[in-house]
């Protein structure tokens, strides 16, 4: 029952739209009709600016620390670890942010949300995946391309860790969340017609 209410509350934490409130705040968009049409860090830095990308990316990471907090504390008399009640929370809030229920469930591909969780699980693997998702990012200038790596590389370090089965399964579900919002981008990378990250705004 803590595991269900957990990821509900994550849930409900994630449907906080940073993105979409601050293309409504700042430009008066839904920045879901705009660029990408994702509502994230990458759409708002290229369509609004690096610093409002920037604000979204660090609040966005910070929805999926403050879940995982909260939980991890609230319920940590229930006699259930504290990291696995952490870890629904935060999966939870990946949940809430791709699939907002006050937005028809149309919100974001969980990136940095994700990011937030792994820095909750273990920082020093979180530190890892960062290094080789920027690396990636820069080589390439192929932002999906380092996000899908990274949350793909998430479960892996988790088993190699040895974090246990329900920290595994619960990896490897935020991992899938973001796979299957990134599942455009993983056809164009693969056809090769993906496009390169610049700051350029996309013509209307």
């Amino acid at each position: 029952m803590y595991r269900i209410l957990c990821l509900i509350i994550g849930y409900f934490i994630g449907c906080i739209q940073t993105a979409y409130l601050t293309g409504k705040l700042k430009a008066n968009i839904d920045i879901r009709k705009f660029g990408s049409g994702n509502a994230g860090f990458t759409n708002i830095a290229r369509e609004i600016g690096f610093t409002a990308g920037v604000f979204v990316l660090l609040i966005d990471v910070l929805k999926a620390v403050l879940a995982f907090i909260i939980c991890s504390r609230l319920f940590a008399y229930a006699g259930t670890d504290k990291m696995i009640l952490g870890f629904y929370a935060g999966a939870g809030v990946v949940l809430g942010h791709n699939f907002p229920v006050f937005l028809n469930f149309k919100g974001g591909k969980g990136i940095a949300s994700s990011l937030g969780v792994m820095l909750c699980v273990d920082w020093r693997a979180a530190a890892i995946i960062i290094i080789v998702g920027l690396t990636i990012m820069a080589a390439t200038r192929f932002v999906s391309l380092g996000s899908v790596v990274m949350l793909a590389l998430f479960p892996i370090f988790t088993l190699i860790w040895g974090r246990g089965a329900e920290n595994i399964l619960l990896a490897f579900f935020v991992a899938a969340l973001a796979m299957f919002q990134h599942r455009g981008n993983i056809k164009r990378l693969l056809n090769g017609n993906e496009r390169k990250f610049s700051f350029k705004k996309t013509q209307e």
